[in-house]
């Protein structure tokens, strides 16, 4: 077993040319890290997936999908590269540097799962594991509650349907912007109550009228 290593960039390859595939964005080069990306996100999910298995034995099957979607969701992930300074260590092409590409989540994040897919090409399965759950040691410990992962819609109509209410009636009620920036705009109906909500699709405008529906529910 490898030592605790606090940032996965300085992990110490037996194979230097894997560090530097998982740190080259595909703007630098022609061996990036994009294939590497695809296996570590496979054994990143598989690991946590054993884990909440092991650890939550009450938890039904989409309790923990919800928990693991949580633990690797993009922005997660970002968060982890952004502890380990890790956009300072990718290489990018003229124009990305240039753009700050460095300081991009979505670059980082993918960088982060390249290097746990050079490890596990590297070191072999137990040490990627290994890595992963000491990534992720801090938020294992304190996992949210399964109900709180659930999208306002669902948990509304959960509070409704336990209260014996009727279902929530949504409207979309205006679209606007160009087509790659479009906004849209939805109502959320219980009652007489009504709230509204935005969001960059018809989905995301519903999910933010629901949230404040909730919170009007929940307000004394």
């Amino acid at each position: 077993m490898v030592a605790d290593i606090q940032r996965l960039q300085d992990f110490p390859f037996r194979d230097a040319e894997l560090r530097k595939a998982a740190l080259t964005h595909r703007s630098a080069g022609n061996r990036h890290n994009e294939r590497l990306e695809f296996l570590g996100d496979a054994v990143l999910n598989f690991v946590i997936a054993q884990a909440l298995y092991q650890r939550l034995p009450d938890c039904d099957e989409g309790d923990l999908t919800r928990m693991r979607a949580h633990l690797v969701r993009g922005e997660t992930l970002a968060a982890l590269a952004a502890d380990m300074n890790l956009g300072m260590d990718i290489e990018l092409g003229p124009g990305e540097l240039k753009s700050g590409g460095h300081r991009r989540a979505s670059i980082q994040e993918d960088a982060l799962e390249a290097l746990l897919g050079a490890i596990l090409c590297d070191a072999g399965f137990e040490t990627a594991q290994q890595q992963i759950l000491q990534l992720f040691e801090a938020r294992l410990a304190n996992l949210p509650r399964p109900d709180e992962l659930k999208d306002p819609k669902t948990r509304l109509q959960e509070r409704l349907q336990a209260t014996g209410r009727g279902l929530p009636d949504y409207q979309l009620v205006a679209e606007s912007g160009p087509a790659h920036r479009k906004q849209f705009e939805a109502t959320c109906g219980v009652a007489d109550v009504l709230t509204r909500g935005t969001g960059r699709s018809r989905r995301a405008a519903e999910q933010d009228a629901a949230r404040r529906m909730l919170e009007q529910l929940q307000a004394p």
